[in-house]
Protein backbone atom coordinates (compact mmCIF):
# COMPACT_ATOMS: atom_id res chain seq x y z
CA UNK A 1 0.00 0.00 0.00
CA UNK A 2 2.80 2.59 0.36
CA UNK A 3 4.09 1.76 -2.88
CA UNK A 4 0.65 2.67 -4.14
CA UNK A 5 0.96 6.07 -2.18
CA UNK A 6 4.43 6.58 -4.28
CA UNK A 7 2.26 5.83 -7.62
CA UNK A 8 -0.89 8.27 -6.70
CA UNK A 9 1.94 10.56 -5.78
CA UNK A 10 3.75 10.64 -8.87
CA UNK A 11 0.73 10.86 -10.77
CA UNK A 12 -0.11 14.03 -8.70
CA UNK A 13 3.09 15.50 -9.66
CA UNK A 14 3.81 15.68 -6.04
CA UNK A 15 6.74 13.07 -6.65
CA UNK A 16 9.01 12.97 -9.52
CA UNK A 17 9.10 9.57 -11.85
CA UNK A 18 11.35 8.02 -11.52
CA UNK A 19 12.45 8.88 -7.53
CA UNK A 20 15.53 10.62 -7.46
CA UNK A 21 17.03 7.88 -5.43
CA UNK A 22 16.68 5.57 -8.57
CA UNK A 23 19.84 4.05 -10.18
CA UNK A 24 18.09 5.34 -13.74
CA UNK A 25 17.82 8.95 -12.67
CA UNK A 26 20.20 11.42 -14.07
CA UNK A 27 19.16 14.27 -11.85
CA UNK A 28 21.60 15.03 -8.92
CA UNK A 29 20.18 17.62 -7.55
CA UNK A 30 18.92 16.88 -3.64
CA UNK A 31 15.17 16.04 -3.13
CA UNK A 32 12.95 18.71 -1.31
CA UNK A 33 11.30 17.89 1.48
CA UNK A 34 7.54 18.72 0.32
CA UNK A 35 5.78 16.06 1.55
CA UNK A 36 3.69 16.07 5.18
CA UNK A 37 2.80 12.38 5.89
CA UNK A 38 -0.34 12.09 8.19
CA UNK A 39 -0.79 8.58 8.69
CA UNK A 40 -4.18 7.98 11.36
CA UNK A 41 -4.31 4.13 12.25
CA UNK A 42 -3.73 1.72 9.99
CA UNK A 43 -2.82 5.09 7.60
CA UNK A 44 -0.19 5.17 10.30
CA UNK A 45 1.44 1.91 9.77
CA UNK A 46 1.18 1.91 5.70
CA UNK A 47 3.06 5.95 6.77
CA UNK A 48 6.11 4.31 8.78
CA UNK A 49 6.52 2.00 5.50
CA UNK A 50 6.30 4.54 3.16
CA UNK A 51 8.88 6.85 5.39
CA UNK A 52 11.42 4.09 4.63
CA UNK A 53 10.82 4.22 0.99
CA UNK A 54 10.85 8.15 0.78
CA UNK A 55 12.64 9.85 3.75
CA UNK A 56 14.11 12.49 1.67
CA UNK A 57 10.71 13.71 0.50
CA UNK A 58 9.23 14.40 3.46
CA UNK A 59 9.03 17.46 5.44
CA UNK A 60 7.32 15.76 8.20
CA UNK A 61 5.65 12.90 9.76
CA UNK A 62 2.57 12.49 11.78
CA UNK A 63 1.90 8.96 13.47
CA UNK A 64 -1.54 9.30 14.89
CA UNK A 65 -3.32 6.71 16.95
CA UNK A 66 -1.33 4.09 15.40
CA UNK A 67 1.51 1.47 16.41
CA UNK A 68 4.65 -0.14 15.38
CA UNK A 69 3.25 -3.60 15.42
CA UNK A 70 -0.11 -4.59 17.63
CA UNK A 71 0.39 -6.49 20.88
CA UNK A 72 -2.21 -7.91 23.55
CA UNK A 73 -2.75 -5.60 26.10
CA UNK A 74 -5.88 -7.55 27.58
CA UNK A 75 -5.87 -10.96 28.73
CA UNK A 76 -5.69 -14.00 26.18
CA UNK A 77 -9.53 -15.06 26.57
CA UNK A 78 -10.99 -11.42 26.17
CA UNK A 79 -8.41 -10.64 23.42
CA UNK A 80 -9.88 -14.02 20.94
CA UNK A 81 -13.48 -13.32 22.42
CA UNK A 82 -13.09 -9.56 20.87
CA UNK A 83 -11.62 -10.90 17.37
CA UNK A 84 -14.24 -13.83 17.00
CA UNK A 85 -17.16 -10.87 17.41
CA UNK A 86 -15.49 -8.60 15.01
CA UNK A 87 -16.56 -11.26 12.41
CA UNK A 88 -20.26 -12.70 13.82
CA UNK A 89 -23.44 -11.16 12.59
CA UNK A 90 -25.24 -9.40 15.11
CA UNK A 91 -27.78 -6.53 16.05
CA UNK A 92 -27.12 -3.79 14.14
CA UNK A 93 -27.78 -1.64 17.32
CA UNK A 94 -24.97 -3.33 19.20
CA UNK A 95 -22.88 -3.39 16.31
CA UNK A 96 -22.79 0.59 16.48
CA UNK A 97 -22.87 0.42 20.19
CA UNK A 98 -19.43 -1.60 19.77
CA UNK A 99 -17.93 0.51 16.93
CA UNK A 100 -18.80 3.75 18.60
CA UNK A 101 -17.31 2.17 22.48
CA UNK A 102 -14.11 1.29 20.46
CA UNK A 103 -13.46 4.67 18.68
CA UNK A 104 -14.48 7.70 20.83
CA UNK A 105 -14.54 8.78 24.47
CA UNK A 106 -17.63 8.25 26.59
CA UNK A 107 -17.74 11.75 27.50
CA UNK A 108 -17.68 12.68 24.03
CA UNK A 109 -20.47 10.47 22.70
CA UNK A 110 -22.53 11.76 25.01
CA UNK A 111 -21.93 15.24 24.64
CA UNK A 112 -24.16 17.42 22.39
CA UNK A 113 -23.40 17.94 18.77
CA UNK A 114 -22.46 20.76 17.06
CA UNK A 115 -20.97 19.65 13.99
CA UNK A 116 -23.77 21.84 11.77
CA UNK A 117 -23.54 25.38 12.12
CA UNK A 118 -27.14 25.37 11.49
CA UNK A 119 -28.29 23.80 14.87
CA UNK A 120 -31.61 22.41 13.55
CA UNK A 121 -29.12 20.39 11.19
CA UNK A 122 -27.73 18.63 14.33
CA UNK A 123 -28.58 15.40 16.08
CA UNK A 124 -29.26 15.03 20.06
CA UNK A 125 -25.58 13.91 20.49
CA UNK A 126 -22.70 12.96 18.99
CA UNK A 127 -23.51 9.54 19.37
CA UNK A 128 -26.04 9.59 17.40
CA UNK A 129 -24.53 11.77 14.50
CA UNK A 130 -21.82 8.76 14.24
CA UNK A 131 -24.45 5.72 14.34
CA UNK A 132 -25.87 8.03 11.17
CA UNK A 133 -22.73 8.32 9.04
CA UNK A 134 -22.29 4.35 9.85
CA UNK A 135 -25.80 3.93 8.68
CA UNK A 136 -25.20 5.08 5.14
CA UNK A 137 -21.74 4.18 5.25
CA UNK A 138 -23.31 0.26 4.77
CA UNK A 139 -26.05 1.49 2.35
CA UNK A 140 -23.33 1.50 0.12
CA UNK A 141 -22.58 -1.63 -0.57
CA UNK A 142 -20.51 -1.92 -3.06
CA UNK A 143 -17.70 0.25 -0.94
CA UNK A 144 -18.48 -1.57 2.42
CA UNK A 145 -18.12 -4.94 2.15
CA UNK A 146 -17.07 -8.00 4.23
CA UNK A 147 -14.22 -8.55 2.63
CA UNK A 148 -13.01 -4.96 2.46
CA UNK A 149 -13.41 -4.97 6.46
CA UNK A 150 -11.33 -8.41 6.65
CA UNK A 151 -8.77 -7.45 4.84
CA UNK A 152 -8.13 -4.47 6.45
CA UNK A 153 -8.32 -6.48 9.83
CA UNK A 154 -5.78 -8.87 8.72
CA UNK A 155 -3.68 -5.79 7.18
CA UNK A 156 -3.70 -3.98 10.62
CA UNK A 157 -2.90 -7.06 12.20
CA UNK A 158 -0.17 -8.05 10.34
CA UNK A 159 1.62 -5.04 10.33
CA UNK A 160 5.29 -5.36 11.95
CA UNK A 161 7.85 -3.06 12.30
CA UNK A 162 10.68 -4.02 14.83
CA UNK A 163 12.26 -1.92 17.58
CA UNK A 164 15.36 -1.05 15.31
CA UNK A 165 12.86 -0.62 11.68
CA UNK A 166 11.34 1.93 14.16
CA UNK A 167 14.60 3.71 15.01
CA UNK A 168 15.47 3.69 11.41
CA UNK A 169 12.55 5.62 10.40
CA UNK A 170 13.90 7.94 12.74
CA UNK A 171 17.35 8.34 11.49
CA UNK A 172 16.39 8.33 7.92
CA UNK A 173 13.71 10.86 8.25
CA UNK A 174 14.76 13.16 11.28
CA UNK A 175 12.92 13.22 14.82
CA UNK A 176 12.88 16.71 14.75
CA UNK A 177 10.34 16.10 11.67
CA UNK A 178 8.30 12.89 13.95
CA UNK A 179 5.32 13.65 16.04
CA UNK A 180 3.40 10.75 17.52
CA UNK A 181 -0.21 11.51 18.68
CA UNK A 182 -2.08 9.28 20.60
CA UNK A 183 -5.36 9.77 23.22
CA UNK A 184 -5.50 7.91 26.31
CA UNK A 185 -8.93 6.01 26.09
CA UNK A 186 -8.31 4.61 22.71
CA UNK A 187 -10.09 1.68 22.74
CA UNK A 188 -9.25 0.57 19.22
CA UNK A 189 -5.48 1.14 19.40
CA UNK A 190 -4.47 1.02 22.82
CA UNK A 191 -2.41 3.82 24.41
CA UNK A 192 0.33 1.47 25.20
CA UNK A 193 1.46 1.15 21.56
CA UNK A 194 2.29 5.17 21.54
CA UNK A 195 4.54 4.02 24.76
CA UNK A 196 5.95 1.48 22.16
CA UNK A 197 6.75 4.27 19.51
CA UNK A 198 7.69 6.89 22.18
CA UNK A 199 10.27 4.39 23.46
CA UNK A 200 11.75 3.20 20.17
CA UNK A 201 11.98 6.07 18.87
CA UNK A 202 14.49 7.51 21.58
CA UNK A 203 11.94 9.16 24.26
CA UNK A 204 11.13 12.27 25.22
CA UNK A 205 14.74 13.51 25.14
CA UNK A 206 15.44 11.90 21.05
CA UNK A 207 13.98 15.24 19.34
CA UNK A 208 10.74 13.87 18.58
CA UNK A 209 7.62 15.53 19.44
CA UNK A 210 5.37 13.50 21.70
CA UNK A 211 1.64 14.78 22.03
CA UNK A 212 -1.22 13.01 24.30
CA UNK A 213 -4.88 13.82 24.47
CA UNK A 214 -5.86 12.73 27.76
CA UNK A 215 -9.32 11.58 27.94
CA UNK A 216 -9.71 11.52 24.29
CA UNK A 217 -9.97 8.08 22.27
CA UNK A 218 -9.03 6.86 18.60
CA UNK A 219 -10.60 9.39 16.31
CA UNK A 220 -8.50 12.68 17.59
CA UNK A 221 -9.60 14.55 13.99
CA UNK A 222 -12.67 14.11 15.14
CA UNK A 223 -12.87 14.54 19.09
CA UNK A 224 -10.61 17.95 19.29
CA UNK A 225 -10.76 18.99 15.58
CA UNK A 226 -9.90 22.30 16.26
CA UNK A 227 -7.00 21.85 18.48
CA UNK A 228 -5.85 18.69 16.58
CA UNK A 229 -5.65 21.04 13.31
CA UNK A 230 -4.32 23.56 14.86
CA UNK A 231 -1.47 21.46 16.40
CA UNK A 232 -0.69 19.91 13.30
CA UNK A 233 -0.34 23.60 11.59
CA UNK A 234 2.21 24.25 14.08
CA UNK A 235 3.92 21.44 13.39
CA UNK A 236 3.97 21.84 9.51
CA UNK A 237 5.59 25.52 10.05
CA UNK A 238 7.96 24.24 12.13
CA UNK A 239 9.30 21.69 9.66
CA UNK A 240 9.06 23.60 6.58
CA UNK A 241 11.50 26.37 8.29
CA UNK A 242 13.99 23.53 8.59
CA UNK A 243 14.35 23.67 4.57
CA UNK A 244 15.10 27.56 4.62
Amino acid sequence: MARDVIELLQVAGWLPSPLHSSIASTDTSPPGRDLHIIGISMGGMIAQELSLLIPDYMASLSLISTAPRLVRTIPFIENLRNRINMFIPRDIDVQLEEIAHRLFSTEWLAQEDTENEDPTKNFPTNRDRFAAGELQKRMDKAGFTRKGFTLQAIAAGWHFKSAEAIKRIGDVVGRERICVVHGTQDRMIDFHHFGMLREQLGGDDGGVQFKVWEGKGHVLVWEVEHEFNTFLEGRFEKCESMNR
